[in-house]
């Protein structure tokens, strides 16, 4: 099978896309679910959580694509 490696900025691309999904689908689940465990924060609170999760979720996509892309390359 000949396959191209993905370059880094379509990694970067694909894992931005993917992390802003997540982080508007989160963000709506919070806003729904942290009222029936009884917290209520405000929007600007609940979207600062998101988006430190996000950060880290954006770095772990990254980093994990760039490692199979690695792993797929040496083979």
């Amino acid at each position: 099978m000949n396959r191209t490696a993905q370059t880094r900025q379509a990694s970067l691309a694909e894992a931005l896309t993917n992390v802003i999904l997540g982080y508007l689908l989160a963000l709506l689940t919070q806003r729904l679910a942290y009222p029936l465990f009884g917290i209520h924060i405000s929007l600007a609170a609940d979207g600062a959580i998101a988006g430190i999760f996000t950060l880290v979720s954006l770095a772990r996509s990254y980093l994990l694509r760039r490692l199979f892309e690695r792993l797929m390359v040496a083979r």
